[in-house]
């Protein structure tokens, strides 16, 4: 495995020759626009190689592409965990795995993504980006800037202003992009917008979108002993937090190859702690974007699909509080949270409310749903037309139309949409090799991104804060103190 730091230098001078054609030019490159190599696969560079990006992998190997290279700042863990898949539950081979398992131990390693872009070159023709989502837009912007086509998983980006630039980037190369909202290739997918479309529900003005999570630590204060000041022994519901940041502070060893530098990559450095890394870091407003961030990308998606929506003119947020840092501002993201979003008529098409939930905060039941069908806890959305109700759960699963009465015309609604008939991750790979396009690619993605996190930066704004947003301009235009939330400043040595 590469351990060795990059420097900021040496990495913008690689990209610099590159802008000059002094060294790597893709293959695809090469051959010019819809170009396949001969072997009619693609050799892709996972950015996050652990978690979920071992299961897009998988999906790719699955699909007959070749993984040649890993960047990944815990290797160790990846390779633990990357053995588990070589075997099913019941312990008999899986063929899949197997493969997977075999194309990680060959590939060349890093822990960092830079040094990877810059060694593997021309071996690598598209990259995974599977990290954390500080990272997300750093990573695709260089490997898009290189000639790469790209996968990234959802959310997009950190900020409204990276999705943007990941937007023109992606228009300015040409590259493949896709968004990993894998729910966006289902067939289900597909028959809800059928059903939108076709008026079985009449004109749709609200829409409401839930969501169970986080399943991770959320509201709960840095761990540290300075939060905790001299009071020691009192417990009371003022004091709480400290106390709690307290408990959590000490020393914890680091895991062993862990390259937590790079971990923290754009982001404020702060020492390690087992409660970020691994999987907790969504919860962290160093690292992610909390619940909407996680989950907004799988459930927002259909309704903004489904009826061609814009960017939203107004958001309004409410939470429970903050889990605080050292300096009184959020170190966590909020335990439940509640957005209302209003946008605009489009054509013939009425303006829409849609409210999202999370924190197991629940809509109101219609009452056109019968008593015996659930609310799935889980997460799911529901369409409010004038004639009735469409509602299904996450990533589009199980759509269902109330009154029953509406089911025998949905049922005659033709298909429309053609079917993707193969995993998100196969559509993007076979889109790259010339064969059809990617189902969310960075277009679509970064105005569905930009949505989802105008809702955080309407509550950091303040609680029940309406802001108005000025899509053109990016900014929001009777707050101003909010444009401040639109993007961020990056630690010394990182860029886009």
């Amino acid at each position: 495995m590469q351990n060795d730091p990059m420097t900021r230098r040496s990495f913008v001078s690689g990209m610099a020759k590159t802008a000059l054609g002094f060294t790597i030019v893709p293959r695809h490159v090469l051959g010019g626009p819809g170009f396949v190599a001969p072997s009619d696969t693609l050799n892709v560079a996972m950015i996050g190689a652990g978690g979920m990006g071992m299961s897009n992998a998988y999906n790719l190997v699955a699909g007959g592409q070749n993984i040649v290279a890993l960047a990944d700042v815990d290797m160790n863990r990846v390779m633990r965990d990357v053995v588990g898949r070589a075997r099913n539950r019941d312990g008999t081979v899986n063929e899949v795995g197997a493969k997977l398992k075999a194309a990680y131990e060959k590939a060349k390693k890093y822990s960092d993504f830079r040094r990877m872009l810059e060694e593997q070159g021309d071996a690598i023709d598209a990259v995974v980006v599977a990290t954390p989502d500080h990272f997300h837009a750093v990573a695709a912007n260089a490997a898009m800037q290189l000639g790469k086509h790209v996968y990234v998983q959802k959310p997009l980006t950190y900020t409204v202003h990276e999705a943007r630039v990941l937007q023109e980037t992606a228009r300015r190369t040409g590259v493949v992009t896709q968004m990993g909202n894998q729910g966006h290739s289902s067939d289900t997918a597909r028959r809800v917008n059928e059903w939108i479309e076709a008026g079985v529900l009449g004109p749709v003005r609200e829409v409401h979108v839930w969501t169970n999570r986080p399943i991770w630590p959320q509201g709960v204060p840095r761990p540290t002993r300075e939060l905790a000041g001299e009071d020691l022994g009192n417990w009371g519901a003022r004091n709480l937090n400290p106390q709690f940041a307290a408990a959590m502070a000490g020393s914890f060893p680091m895991p062993e190859g862990l390259d937590w530098d790079v971990f923290i990559g754009p982001s404020p450095f702060v020492e390690y702690h087992p409660v970020y890394h691994p999987f907790n870091w969504r919860g962290w407003v160093d690292w992610g974007v909390g619940a909407l961030g996680d989950m907004g990308a799988h459930l927002i998606d259909h309704p903004f699909w489904a009826l061609k929506l814009d960017l939203p003119t107004t958001i309004e947020a409410t939470s429970t509080p903050w889990g605080p840092d050292v300096d009184d501002t959020p170190a966590t993201y909020p335990l439940a949270t509640l957005v209302h979003y209003e946008f605009a008529a489009r054509g013939d098409q009425p303006p829409v409310k849609m409210t999202w939930y999370d924190g197991g905060l629940m809509p109101p039941r219609p009452e056109v749903l019968p008593e015996d069908v659930p609310l799935e806890r889980g997460g799911g959305v529901i369409f409010v037309g004038e004639r009735g109700i469409l509602m299904h759960e996450t990533y589009g699963e199980n759509p269902q139309i109330f009154p029953l009465s509406l089911r025998e015309e949905a049922d005659r609604v033709p298909e429309t949409y053609p079917r993707v008939g193969m995993s998100h991750e196969m559509n993007w790979a076979n889109a790259a090799m010339g064969n059809g396009e990617a189902t969310s690619p960075f277009d679509y993605a970064a105005r569905l991104t930009e949505t989802m996190l105008l809702g955080l930066v309407a509550l950091r704004t303040g609680q029940g804060v309406k802001i108005e947003y000025d899509a053109a301009s990016m900014s929001v235009t009777n707050k101003p103190e909010a444009n401040q939330y639109l993007k961020r400043e990056y630690r010394q040595g990182w860029s886009l």
